[in-house]
């Protein structure tokens, strides 16, 4: 079993960026399809960004703001969080779907593989 490895989360007052990085490590077939997945406190989990080959899926919420993307020869997959608000504050996960099965990248109970989280505070 493999691990999802988040970094780079922290408080930034809004307006402001943060990168968040995700390392997959330990996998036999490393996922092709990935996600970062949100859970505010009280709310229910957001599927913010999601890569596979080709396509990349964005939640409303995010669009123009935020940038997924995957340096396949570090095994990193990166979320870029720009122009950041105060509702962007939560818990972000990375997520993976195992390979061989469908992605459609937009709904949180696709991902089979959760990292631990970093936490994002956005204040004003």
């Amino acid at each position: 079993q493999g691990t999802l490895v988040e970094s780079g989360g922290g408080s930034v007052q809004a307006g402001g960026s943060l990168r968040l990085s995700c390392v997959v490590s330990g996998y036999t077939y490393s996922p092709t399809c990935m996600g970062w997945v949100r859970q505010a406190p009280g709310k229910e989990r957001e599927t913010v960004a999601s890569i596979r080959t080709m396509k990349t899926y964005y939640a409303d919420s995010v669009k123009g703001r935020f940038t997924i993307s995957r340096n396949n020869a570090k095994d990193t997959v990166y979320l870029e969080m720009n122009s950041l608000m105060t509702e962007d504050t939560a818990m972000y996960y990375c997520t993976a779907i195992r390979p061989g099965r469908t992605c459609y990248g937009s709904v949180p109970t696709e991902f089979q593989y959760w990292g631990k989280g970093t936490k994002v505070t956005v204040y004003s």
